[in-house]
């Protein structure tokens, strides 16, 4: 029932924006810190940005400034604005909650850096 549905990935130019969405259901979104992380081909997987349920956020280091997660309680949906996008923020990104019964990730949504 509860489900993660990440979009918005694609293949963008250095310099470049893309905007990721990730749709939830089968929780009290509201209720609940959102995050989105990302794993790099050879590389762990690493927080990129969260959101509480009050609207406080958090950043990896790399991505403070260009990057702003925010959140629409009302449409239950955890976006991820990417701006001068560079090519090692080339991943997968996960779209991410943690629940009383364990951990869900959504499917993942690739996104590419490149000339």
């Amino acid at each position: 029932q509860v489900q993660l549905v990440e979009s918005g990935g694609g293949l963008v130019q250095p310099g470049g924006s893309l905007r990721l969405s990730c749709a939830a259901s089968g929780f009290i979104f509201e209720k609940n810190t959102m995050v989105w992380y990302r794993q790099a081909p050879g590389k762990q997987r690493e927080m990129v940005a969260a959101i509480s349920s009050g609207g406080l956020t958090n950043y990896l280091d790399s991505v403070k400034g260009r990057f702003t997660i925010s959140r629409d309680n009302a449409k239950s949906t955890v976006n991820l604005q990417m701006n001068m996008l560079k090519p090692e923020d080339t991943a997968v990104y996960y779209c991410f909650v943690e629940l009383g019964t364990g951990p869900r990730w959504g499917q993942g949504t690739q996104v590419t850096v490149s000339s």
